[in-house]
């Protein structure tokens, strides 16, 4: 590699359109931040009344409309973009995320030092409005936590820089049966893992997710563990191949699932019986993600992303 690069940030929205100001301000110093590498924006709108364009505008960035429903869609418009605009690199941020100082560069360096093809960042939560207490004892917006350059099986691509080259290499683009269900991140990596991409973390390069008040609930955190538990079991029985061994793969989700929303359920009486918030809280989410994944195995899809109203 050069001593510099060409790096495309790509940023998906759905009508989120102060949040992505928010954002698209906040790039414009990260972009100062990593010369002499190139890095350019490029908003991915799925709003289909172009809610997005405004915001891209006023900031001088690219802007592509996407109006097929669904994560997967936008996310393969921004592989895409970066394949016809010959980039070296993509990385993805959310609409409602913020970097921290030194964030894409602490993401561009791994890549750049050739011991990495995709780098994952950290993200961490902050909330609109103080969670329950329930909610923090169940652990339900705690990340798995990486080591500076250690190995991932999979990564989410709500901070992620992904070497364009293994886009070439590979072609394997985000599967569209997850558009509506989410995952599609997560199958997506875990794809290019089986065939012998690195994906390293970079704890150092930080984004904030911000949290809106209808979301810190125990209802969406509770439909967003089982969510996980259907897509964690779909996506690996997607990326078994045969049919004996893509049946064996069902029922073994099948049986995880469910011996995991038993100790969920059990846990979760134990805090009944004990008055702990936290057996109550955790066996809560055991037991949902356990169901969740009992239903995966069983060809269920749960539709997480459905059509917002306009703001």
């Amino acid at each position: 590699m050069s001593s510099w690069a060409r790096v495309l940030i790509a940023v998906p929205s759905y009508r989120r359109p102060e949040r992505l100001a928010r954002l698209l301000a906040a790039l414009a110093a990260q972009r100062e931040d990593v010369i002499p590498h190139r890095a350019e924006v490029i908003v991915i709108d799925n709003d289909p009344a172009g809610s997005a364009e405004k915001p891209a505008q006023t900031a001088s960035v690219h802007y592509r409309l996407e109006p097929r429903p669904g994560l997967a869609a936008v996310r393969n418009t921004a592989l895409d973009e970066a394949l016809s605009r010959d980039v070296d690199a993509l990385v993805f941020i959310d609409d409602d995320e913020v970097p921290a100082p030194g964030w894409l560069r602490a993401l561009i360096s791994p890549w750049a030092a050739g011991t990495a093809d995709l780098v994952s960042g950290r993200v961490e939560s902050e909330f609109d409005v103080a969670p329950d207490e329930w909610i923090v004892a169940g652990g339900f917006f705690r990340r798995v936590r990486f080591a500076d350059g250690e190995r991932m099986p999979a990564a989410p691509t709500n901070n992620l820089l992904i070497d364009v080259s293994v886009l070439r290499t590979t072609e394997v683009r985000f599967d569209e049966e997850f558009g509506r269900t989410g995952g599609e991140d997560i199958h997506f990596t875990s794809a290019l893992a089986r065939r012998g991409a690195r994906i390293v973390a970079a704890p150092q390069a930080v984004v904030t997710d911000h949290v809106p008040a209808d979301r810190a609930t125990a209802s969406w955190v509770l439909r967003r563990a089982f969510r996980v538990g259907t897509t964690t079991a779909r996506s690996d029985i997607r990326l078994t191949d045969g049919a004996a061994r893509t049946f064996r793969r069902r029922l073994r989700w099948l049986a995880v699932g469910l011996a995991r929303a038993l100790a969920g359920t059990g846990r979760w009486l134990l805090g009944v019986v004990t008055r702990s918030t936290v057996h109550r809280a955790r066996g809560a989410r055991l037991a949902a993600r356990g169901a969740g994944m009992a239903a995966g195995g069983a060809g269920f899809r749960y539709l997480e992303y459905r059509p917002r109203k306009a703001p």
